[in-house]
């Protein structure tokens, strides 16, 4: 799986929400100047937020976004769902049962490529961005990478 852009940029918005948790309502001006974001770009995105229910807007004087639900009760699965559907590797398919291929090792390979598909999303799950916000602020070490 690959993460995309909007994932990553609805992340980093929502982490930002997160960061400044109690200043109240952020523009997306302003959040697209704290996160280096494309403002227009921006706004598609926590749309997309919006109606997955992990921001809340709030219009006129001192309006702007505010995270829907505790940093503590969303995920990255969550954030990456939002903007990008279901995480899954690929759209394989399921394998067949009782031993029903239809073609040389395709029932083994759609199953390592689900197992696979939900490893990566179990490891979303673990994540949330009251996590990665105290990874940020230096209070937790950062994940590393399995690989040298």
């Amino acid at each position: 799986m690959k993460v995309s852009t909007r994932g990553d940029y609805a992340s980093r918005a929502l982490l930002s929400l997160a960061l400044g948790d109690d200043a109240g309502p952020t523009t997306v001006r302003h959040l697209a100047e704290r996160t280096g974001l494309p403002q227009p770009y921006l706004e598609q995105i926590l749309l997309s937020l919006k109606g997955a229910g992990l921001v809340r807007s709030k219009r006129g004087v001192g309006g702007g976004y505010i995270l829907a639900r505790r940093p503590e009760d969303i995920t990255l699965a969550d954030v990456v769902r939002a903007v990008d559907g279901p995480i899954t590797l690929g759209d394989f398919g399921q394998p067949h049962t009782e031993g029903a291929c239809d073609h040389e090792g395709q029932c083994v390979l759609l199953s390592v490529w689900n197992t696979v598909g939900d490893h990566m999303r179990r490891h979303l799950e673990g994540y949330t961005l009251a996590d990665v916000a105290s990874m940020s602020r230096g209070d937790i070490e950062w994940p590393t990478s399995a690989h040298p």
